[in-house]
């Protein structure tokens, strides 16, 4: 009698514990971009959240928690419960922190929703700008070691990172203005804090169409379909040819120890999310490749990702720690 009754509190705790998960989400979630609003990032995001919370059945409150190259975001996803409701709209940053010496914490430490998709950078500059095209900017800064200024958004960004396979390509020695985000850097280059700026395709887009700035090249080694006339970046620095492909990439990250149950109901959202009609006409519009991956092809990707960046990083002497005492293999 003592067991029957035991196996009977046993079986109402599983299929209480089924039922919270079958259950999820039961409340709205908060999505943290890690970047500023206005940056590719954010406008990731903000265009497959209203598709992901029809999926879900429940509201998400985006949040902008920017700062340290996306480290202040990701440490706040990691200290929050591992139940799916807080989690992260990331993009790459978080692989380069360890190896730039910003955080500890890297996607090894969350697991992948959705890589979402992965975007195209350029190098732009005011449309006033002195600058004609890449090789005049490349010229100038050559003859002017430190004094032309390039908008930053911190060590590990995308713009840093653009920078350091530039170094390891032809001379380029620059100063560097940190902000917190894409959108507010290329805010400031237009008020004339900075002489250029390296950026995603889809924080630029934008102002490029409005005629407020102008693309001297994309980092990529032919012309993309969105910008047909901007012209590849190996045309003025052929040594780019050996770091491309390169490009940032957009996903949805939980915490590790978040329940299987959970994760699959998120990913099989934002898997639907990724596929909806707003979302891939923005991602199109902007210039941004749909991935829409998960489960092990994502962690293969991000691994790949953090392997090829790190070790160019560590060539071109911008790493601040060695990828292979972090136990990153050289590709």
């Amino acid at each position: 009698m003592k067991t029957t009754f035991v196996s009977a509190v046993a079986a109402l705790v599983l299929a209480g514990t089924s039922a919270v998960a079958q259950d999820f989400p039961e409340r709205e979630l908060l999505g943290v971009v890690m970047w500023g609003a206005g940056g590719a990032t954010d406008t990731v995001a903000r265009a497959v959240n209203p598709a992901a919370e029809e999926a879900l059945g429940q509201s998400i409150v985006v949040l902008n928690k920017a700062g340290g190259a996306g480290a202040i975001a990701t440490a706040y996803v990691n200290t929050a419960a591992a139940d799916g409701y807080t989690f992260l709209y990331g993009a790459e940053n978080p692989q380069l922190h360890p190896i730039m010496g910003v955080a500890d914490l890297d996607y090894s430490d969350f697991t992948p929703i959705n890589i979402l998709g992965r975007g195209v950078a350029v190098i732009v500059v005011p449309e006033d700008s002195k600058y004609a095209d890449m090789s005049s900017l490349m010229d100038d800064i050559e003859a002017n070691p430190g004094n032309v200024i390039m908008g930053s958004t911190g060590p590990g960004g995308l713009p840093s990172t653009i920078a350091a396979l530039l170094a390891n390509s032809a001379p380029f020695e620059v100063t560097a203005i940190p902000f917190d985000g894409e959108g507010p850097g290329l805010t400031a280059m237009l008020g004339g804090e900075v002489d250029f700026m390296p950026a995603g395709i889809s924080a630029a887009a934008e102002q490029v169409k409005a005629g407020n700035m102008r693309v001297l090249a994309v980092v990529n080694a032919e012309p993309v379909d969105t910008l047909p006339d901007a012209p590849a970046i190996t045309d003025a620095v052929p040594g780019m040819a050996d770091f491309l492909p390169w490009g940032p990439f957009y996903g949805v990250f939980v915490k590790n120890g978040t329940p299987d149950d959970v994760v699959e109901t998120m990913t099989a959202a934002f898997d639907t999310a990724a596929q909806s009609e707003t979302f891939t006409t923005l991602m199109a519009n902007r210039g941004n490749i749909v991935m829409n991956m998960s489960g092990q092809d994502a962690v293969d990707f991000l691994a790949k990702w953090q392997q090829v960046t790190a070790w160019a990083l560590q060539d071109t002497g911008v790493a601040n720690v060695n990828p292979a005492d972090l136990g990153i293999a050289r590709p």
